[in-house]
């Protein structure tokens, strides 16, 4: 698409060009041939004679036609360019908008599906390990192609990590978490009870940041309750443990949500370049959990389970942890990618909707007991989500 767009600009250039020049070359030999009867190339010198300055005018004359067909021309070749670079530019953007929805989508539900697929499939009792050795993959890959010249970051200077560092705790307690709620709970269950967290956001951003919701975005949260209460109550495969994880969760990834808000400005400040864009704080999050992981690993005892487990010594269980390692990763990439395509707005309905497929596939590849009335709680949250966003979208046209 753009070696065509590229070949259709140089097509139209070059016979402007060509015929630019062919004119400045026989305006020169006009003005040669009535300065040379007096044998001297006069530049710039004004002749009084007559004849000389009828001559003149009458060269002037043409010359001003002769411009006019050059601009019209030119109009009419800029206008069919333009036209050209438009439509092409169109289709580009809406291509690279459904490509990077379609990415962002799919490696957001293969990572949840992978991490239960290795919690539960594998029945792996390492969840630390696990985010540890995804957090190292996604540090090593951002290393690699910072240091290739493909993005850009900010070094990681101890004013930086002094600031950041309450942020991190908060993000790898939001990531443990998820996974010890993902290995009791079905997928569908997760979907919908980390709705709970867009209700913990809103009040929190209505307390600290002063921000009021309308009727629609209350009414949206209020659906959200009540499709977590009535889902948790039909749940067949209901786990205390996990309920316990999933609620600790929601409240950690609103407090990380909402305390990013607070500390995003202090961090730039202490920056080289004054900016801290997502790449920076991909690496940043990743690299500080790597010291704080490894911590908690020896806390919880998780050493003596690594050396006695056979699943470390199975390739294919490596595979799937080195897989989700780089969907985890992928995610980030892509709602970069999907989000500076399209917008916020749209980026939080697409993940609203994105959650419909993503309980479908947890049910069935799962085979998750369940009954028509958690079906249609789950459904019935599903649709509160879509809501929700729709809400909020509306909220910031209004606002």
């Amino acid at each position: 698409m753009g070696s065509r767009t590229l070949s259709i600009g140089a097509s139209l250039d070059s016979p402007d060009g060509h015929f630019e020049r062919n004119h400045s070359e026989n305006g020169s030999m006009v003005s040669l041939k009535f300065h040379e009867p007096n044998g001297v190339l006069d530049q710039g010198h004004q002749v009084s004679s007559p004849v000389r300055r009828d001559v003149n005018r009458s060269l002037s004359g043409v010359k001003f036609l002769e411009n006019d067909d050059l601009d019209l021309e030119d109009g009419k070749l800029e206008k069919d360019r333009n036209k050209t670079v438009r439509s092409n530019k169109a289709v580009k953007i809406q291509n690279q908008a459904l490509l990077s929805g379609l990415a962002y989508c799919l490696s957001s539900c293969s990572m949840i599906l992978v991490n239960k697929f290795v919690l539960s499939g594998y029945d792996f009792n390492a969840g630390i390990s696990l985010m540890l050795y995804q957090n190292f993959i996604s540090v090593v890959i951002v290393s690699i192609l910072s240091s290739m010249g493909l993005i850009s970051r900010e070094p990681l200077t101890w004013r930086l990590i002094k600031v950041w560092l309450p942020v991190n705790v908060i993000f790898v307690g939001m990531l443990l978490t998820s996974m010890f709620s993902l290995k009791y709970i079905n997928v569908a269950m997760v979907t919908v009870l980390k709705n709970v967290t867009n209700v913990i956001t809103a009040v929190g951003e209505m307390y600290l940041f002063k921000k009021h919701h309308d009727s629609r975005v209350w009414a949206a949260l209020f659906l959200m309750i009540v499709s977590a209460v009535s889902g948790g109550i039909t749940d067949l495969s209901f786990h205390a443990i996990g309920y316990s994880w999933q609620i600790v969760n929601c409240f950690l990834t609103a407090s990380y949500s909402l305390t990013l808000r607070r500390v995003m400005d202090t961090a730039k400040q202490v920056t080289k370049s004054g900016n801290l864009n997502e790449f920076s704080m991909v690496l940043l999050n990743n690299t500080l959990s790597l010291p704080l992981g490894i911590l908690l690993i020896f806390v919880f005892n998780e050493v003596d389970y690594l050396y006695t487990t056979p699943l470390l010594r199975r390739p294919d269980f490596w595979l799937v942890m080195t897989l989700s390692g780089f969907l985890g990763l992928a995610i980030s990439f892509t709602s970069m990618w999907f989000l500076h395509q399209t917008g916020a707005t749209t980026y939080s309905l697409v993940g609203s909707l994105n959650k419909i497929p993503l309980s479908v596939a947890g049910i069935v590849l799962f085979k998750v007991p369940t009954s028509l009335e958690n079906s249609a709680s789950i459904f019935f949250g599903l649709l509160a989500g879509v809501f929700f966003a729709r809400a909020k979208m509306r909220e910031k046209t209004q606002s």
